[in-house]
């Protein structure tokens, strides 16, 4: 079964939440880190990990949701026979 547009929707929606949470974080610990002082940095390498890791994922979601979706195409399309 092929995906229909209410679960396109809903991948969308989340994406845009997850995205909206890692950028509300990455602004709250920018505010915090200054206030730390001598951990700041292994703290601001720590997040920048995540966020490399997170849109790893993200963007591996997207490469198997492509290709899902070519999948659903494929036999629609016409064959090209020599």
């Amino acid at each position: 079964m092929c995906f229909g547009l209410q679960w396109l929707q809903q991948v969308l929606i989340w994406i845009v939440v997850i995205c909206a949470v890692l950028g509300l974080l990455r602004l709250l610990i920018s505010f915090v880190l200054p206030k730390l002082g001598l951990g700041a940095e292994i703290l601001s390498f720590i997040v920048s990990a995540l966020t490399i890791i997170f849109w790893a994922i993200v963007c591996i979601a997207a490469i198997i949701f492509i290709f899902d979706l070519i999948a659903c195409i494929m036999p629609s399309l016409p064959r090209l026979t020599r």
